[in-house]
């Protein structure tokens, strides 16, 4: 049987990505918004590029370009362009601190569900056609239990869930596990408490919800660490900087930098997840998400 032009392209395009390098890839989640969730993924990323690795972070939040206003980056083109092919990846790419290589939120798109078979081409087209070197990608998703968080989360080697000693927090964190393992089979997650007073009260926020998984959820959970209260953070926020560039000195610069020496030596997975061919083939292939739960 024939191929169409678009089939044609999208196997030309994962067999170019499948001959790329390996890329450990991470979605940092939250089971609701407020808890730092960008922040986190921003200053990893800075950080993870200050240990000298090639980092690309993808805002794919479609609704809100949060990266863009944290690092204060001003994008003419975002993924959108990409997908409708007027421009390449490389194109699109901006850099922020310490060389970190910025893909701008997607818009005029409500879902990657709702991604045509020529934006799923384009989108395979893009990764295959990146010619920079890459080490790692950081997904930020959207807040909350979405089709896009499923897409991102059910593609990335390594899934973040960011939480913060709040009962809204915590519950909700809960509810993203119980979904995103019962009904799309993600057993592995690694857990960041957000905001603490200090480490102690970040293993304690594990341990917590720890407990209440193992005793009602089939899935492991790993403590990642944690980042501190720190108010040269809020300083970092309001001058639109990454705080481990800013003040890498203070308690949440060291924080980040810790958790991304235990990123950097986070033990591969077996198999295709973490791999960029995979979480491209993954994501656009990814089964449309049905009857889920959102976390308010």
């Amino acid at each position: 049987m024939l191929m169409s032009g678009e089939a044609v392209d999208q196997a030309e395009g994962l067999k170019r990505v499948r001959e790329s390098r390996p890329v450990r890839v991470m979605a940092v989640a939250s089971g609701k918004g407020g808890v730092g969730k960008t922040n986190v993924s921003v200053n990893l990323a800075v950080a993870l590029a200050g240990r000298g690795r090639e980092v690309m972070l993808m805002d794919a939040d479609l609704g809100l370009a949060n990266v863009d206003v944290m690092l204060g980056l001003q994008p003419r083109v975002n993924l959108s362009h990409v997908m409708s092919g007027e421009c390449t990846l490389d194109e699109i790419l901006v850099s922020g601190p310490r060389g970190i290589h910025v893909v701008p939120a997607a818009s005029g798109i409500s879902h990657m569900a709702d991604l045509t078979q020529a934006e799923h081409a384009g989108l395979i087209r893009a990764f295959s056609e990146l010619s920079l070197p890459l080490d790692v990608l950081i997904v930020d998703t959207p807040a909350g239990i979405s089709e896009d968080v499923v897409s991102y989360t059910r593609a990335a080697q390594d899934v973040i869930v960011v939480v913060c000693d709040e009962p809204a927090s915590m519950t909700d964190a809960y509810a993203l596990i119980k979904v995103l393992s019962r009904e799309h089979q993600i057993e592995r997650f690694h857990v960041l408490a957000n905001r603490v007073r200090d480490e102690q009260e970040g293993s304690a926020l594990y341990r917590k919800m720890a407990a209440v998984c193992s005793r009602f959820l089939d899935v492991t959970l790993h403590y990642f660490g944690a980042v501190p209260e720190d108010p040269l953070l809020r300083q970092a926020v309001q001058r639109q900087a990454a705080v481990v560039e800013l003040y890498p000195g203070g308690p949440a610069g060291r924080a980040f930098k810790n958790l991304a020496a235990k990123a950097d030596n986070l033990p591969r997975q077996m198999g295709s997840r973490g791999h960029l061919e995979f979480f491209v083939e993954r994501l656009v292939h990814a089964p449309a998400p049905a009857d889920l739960q959102w976390a308010d």
